[in-house]
């Protein structure tokens, strides 16, 4: 999350949110791990802390969901080994993680847990008089503003690694743009729009977390080659299909990229627990979740409520049904 640590496990993942009277957000600002500048930068925004754990929770969340039939399953084991590395799944927690942050900064100002951002402004939106219906537009200017100074991006390198997560770090936060949509609302008699207001909207994360996990499976492996036209080492990847020239052709800015590759996470190593034990889908991913190795078949009795019918007036009366299960989960 922090251009260092992408989504971190904080202590603090999972407390109650809340800035707190007075300098609470201060002692959550601690609690994060954040290099010294950006401590001030939390310690000055009194709601920064809590959008903070929003944005890790988030991120966690998603890509959790993403990579719940992959072998590597986007657990919180093996994280700090696997960010040290230029894997496609260090590319892809980057990626997600500044995502998230840029959703979470942009739906923070929009909602009022912030203090030094409101509603969206953008021009030709009527965006000011928006919130007299109700209705604030997500302010992702302001987000992606602070975001940049947040990350301190400013001065790239010549480190392949550091231009690699700086690059991935901005795929995120494209995905989050691509995704900002105009919604007007007509407020004119008999749903006429005689008068009309407009605001700018973010996609539900789950729609970004989708698209960067397709951004994963296209990954561009890269390396680095000295550009003499700008005078200076650029990321370049292997030639495309219909690109001419001798140059190695460029990874676009929505490509996610990586430098080496990934290890099997079949196995328990410092990257993962492996994947005995996990469950699969005998039609789908069981051959190859487990490796191999084969899988075990379980079956038990699991209880639903089936049979259900509305009472007069207001309640809902079921029975409950119990139904045969048959679980498989990889050997070890």
């Amino acid at each position: 999350l922090t251009g260092k640590e992408a989504l971190t496990h904080f202590p603090s993942l999972g407390a109650p949110g809340g800035s707190g009277p007075g300098k609470g957000h201060v002692k959550q600002c601690e609690l994060l791990q954040l290099s010294r500048k950006q401590k001030r930068l939390c310690r000055r925004e009194p709601g920064l802390a809590e959008t903070l754990r929003d944005a890790i929770r988030l991120g966690i969340l998603e890509c959790q969901f993403q990579f719940r039939s992959e072998r590597w399953n986007c657990s919180l084991e093996g994280r700090p080994s696997l960010l040290k590395r230029g894997f496609k799944e260090t590319a892809f927690l980057y990626a997600v993680s500044s995502a998230a942050l840029t959703h979470s900064l942009a739906r923070a100002c929009s909602a009022g847990r912030m203090e030094r951002c409101t509603c969206d402004d953008s021009p030709g939106l009527e965006n000011r008089k928006a919130w007299q219906w109700g209705v604030c537009g997500d302010n992702l200017k302001y987000s992606t503003k602070f975001l940049k100074k947040f990350l301190g991006q400013k001065r790239i390198g010549k480190d392949l690694r550091a231009k690699v997560d700086i690059h991935n770090t901005n795929v995120g936060i494209k995905a989050v743009k691509n995704g900002l949509k105009t919604t007007c609302k007509c407020h004119g008699v008999s749903g006429s729009c005689a008068v009309r207001t407009c605001w700018k909207q973010l996609s539900p994360f789950h729609e970004i977390g989708r698209l960067l996990k397709l951004r994963y499976d296209d990954a561009v492996k890269v390396f680095s080659t000295s550009n003499d036209a700008v005078g200076h080492s650029e990321l370049a990847g292997p030639h495309r299909h219909g690109h001419s020239g001798k140059q190695p052709a460029l990874p676009r800015p929505t490509d996610l990229v990586y430098v080496e590759d990934s290890p099997s996470f079949c196995r328990p190593s410092k990257y993962s627990l492996g994947t005995a034990g996990r469950t699969c889908s005998r039609e789908g991913n069981c051959d190859s979740m487990c490796c191999g190795r084969g899988y075990n078949t379980q079956s038990r009795l699991v209880t639903f409520s089936c049979h259900c019918q509305v009472q007069w007036c207001c309640y809902v009366e079921c029975q409950q049904c119990m139904q045969e299960e048959v679980v498989y989960s990889c050997k070890q």
